[in-house]
C-alpha cells in the first residue's frame, strides 16, 4: 500500500467519522491558584462540533485520491 492509499482511506474514515458522531469532547484542566500546599484546579469541558460539509469534503477528497491514484497506474 503506497502513502495516497493510506491518505485516502484515513480521509474517509475520518470524514464518516464526522458524518456520524458531529462532535467530541475533551476536558482541559486550567490552573486557577495555588495557595501553600493547596492546588486549585479548574477542570473545563470543551465540546468541538465538526461541520457538516467537512466531513463531505474528507470523504469525497478520499474517494477521489482512490480514484487518481487507480488511475495513475494504469
Amino acid at each position: 500500500m503506497n502513502a495516497v492509499r493510506i491518505v485516502a482511506i484515513l480521509l474517509i474514515v475520518l470524514g464518516v467519522l464526522g458524518l456520524i458522531y458531529g462532535s467530541f469532547s475533551y476536558t482541559k484542566e486550567t490552573h486557577e491558584a495555588q495557595v501553600g500546599p493547596l492546588d486549585l484546579t479548574v477542570n473545563d469541558r470543551q465540546t468541538v462540533t465538526i461541520p457538516v460539509w467537512a466531513g463531505v469534503v474528507a470523504v469525497a477528497g478520499g474517494i477521489a485520491l482512490l480514484l487518481y491514484d487507480g488511475s495513475s497506474k494504469r
